[in-house]
C-alpha cells in the first residue's frame, strides 16, 4: 500500500483551471452573455441609452472556498475507529480520525484544487488532513521549500508516494528526485524513490537513460537499504520496467539478478510485489487495451494522487 500501486498509479495535472472549478464561468461571464443573446434594447427616457440593470436571475452562485475549519469538521465527522486501526498497523500515528479514501474523494470532489487550504491541512500534523492535502493542493504552484519540507517528514507507509507524486506532476520532478535521492535523510530519501517511480509512469520528457541509472542504483544499493527504502526501490525498479520496450527489458533483467526481494510488512496483508510477473501483467493489461504500455496507459487515467 505505500508508493504505487501499478497498473492504477498515475496523470492529470493537479493545477487544472481553479478558477473554473470554483465556478466562476458558470456564474459570471458565461451566463451573462447567454441573457444578452436575443435581448432587446431598453426604453431610453433620453437621448443616450440607459444599460439596463443585469438581473441575478438563474445565475448561480459562486461556491465558497472550504475553510480550514470546515475542512477538519468534516475530516472529523468521516472518521472511524475501525479505520484508525488499520492505519496504525501502516504506520499512521496520532494525531488522526481515521478517514477512508472514499471520503477523502468525496471532500476532494468537494473542494477541488486549493493549494492555500493544502498547506494549512498540511500544517495540523493531522494524519487524515495531510491525505487530504495531498489530494487538493496544486503541484503545478506547488511551492519548492514547502514540497521539501512535506518529502523530509517520517509519515506511514500508507501515505506512500504522495509526496513524489506530487513532484512528479509538477514542473521540477527530476531536480527535486535527484536532489531528494542525495539526500542523509530517510524519509527524503523515499520521497525520492517515489518520485522516480511516479516520474516513470507519467513523465514523457526524461530521457531513458536517466531512468536506465536509475536501475542501476537499485542494483547496486537495495540489499543494503533499509526495509522501506528496499520496497519503494522495488516499486521505482517496476516502474522503470512499464515505461517502455526497452526498460522493460532491462527492468526484467535486473529483476532477474537481484531475485526475490525481502520486505518485511508488520501486522498488515502487504505483499511485496514480484517484479517480472508484476511486468508481464502490467503489459499484458496495457497491450489488451490498446495502449503501447502501461505508462501510456497510466498517463490516460486521473492521477494516482487523486484517485487512490
Amino acid at each position: 500500500m505505500a508508493a504505487l500501486a501499478l497498473g492504477q498509479k498515475t496523470r492529470a495535472s493537479a493545477g487544472i483551471a481553479a478558477a473554473a472549478a470554483r465556478g466562476f464561468c458558470a456564474g459570471g461571464v458565461c451566463s451573462s452573455a447567454r441573457r444578452a443573446k436575443g435581448a432587446t434594447m431598453p426604453k431610453t427616457t433620453n437621448a443616450r441609452s440607459v444599460k439596463k440593470p443585469p438581473t441575478s436571475a438563474g445565475a448561480k452562485a459562486v461556491r465558497p472556498r472550504m475553510s480550514l475549519k470546515e475542512a477538519m469538521a468534516a475530516l472529523e465527522k468521516a472518521g472511524s475507529a475501525q479505520t484508525r486501526k488499520t492505519y496504525t498497523r501502516h504506520g499512521a500515528a496520532e494525531p488522526m480520525f481515521g478517514v477512508s479514501f472514499a471520503a477523502l474523494k468525496k471532500l476532494l470532489n468537494t473542494i477541488k484544487v486549493d493549494q492555500e487550504l493544502a498547506e494549512a491541512l498540511w500544517e495540523t500534523g493531522n494524519f487524515d488532513a495531510r491525505n487530504l492535502a495531498a489530494k487538493v493542493c496544486d503541484p503545478a504552484n506547488f511551492p519548492s521549500k514547502v514540497l521539501d519540507a512535506w518529502a523530509a517528514t517520517p509519515i506511514a507507509w500508507v501515505w506512500g508516494g504522495y509526496v513524489g507524486q506530487i513532484a512528479a506532476e509538477g514542473p521540477h520532478g527530476k531536480a527535486k528526485a535527484e536532489k531528494w535521492l542525495a539526500a542523509k535523510n530517510e524519509a527524503t530519501r523515499a520521497a525520492g524513490w517515489c518520485a522516480v517511480a511516479a516520474m516513470a509512469m507519467i513523465d514523457e520528457a526524461t530521457p531513458d537513460t536517466w531512468f536506465a541509472r536509475r536501475l542501476a542504483e537499485i542494483e547496486k544499493g537495495i540489499a543494503a537499504a533499509s526495509n522501506r527504502h528496499r520496497y519503494l526501490m522495488n516499486n521505482a525498479l517496476i516502474a522503470i520496467g512499464c515505461r517502455g520496450a526497452a526498460l522493460r527489458k532491462a527492468a526484467t533483467a535486473a529483476a532477474k539478478r537481484l531475485g526475490t526481494i525481502e520486505v518485511d510488512h508488520g501486522d498488515t496483508a502487504c505483499k511485496t510485489p514480484e517484479a517480472i510477473g508484476r511486468l508481464e501483467k502490467a503489459w499484458e493489461r496495457a497491450k489488451s487495451a490498446g495502449f503501447a504500455s502501461p505508462a501510456a496507459q497510466e498517463r490516460a487515467r486521473e492521477s494516482m494522487r487523486t484517485r487512490c
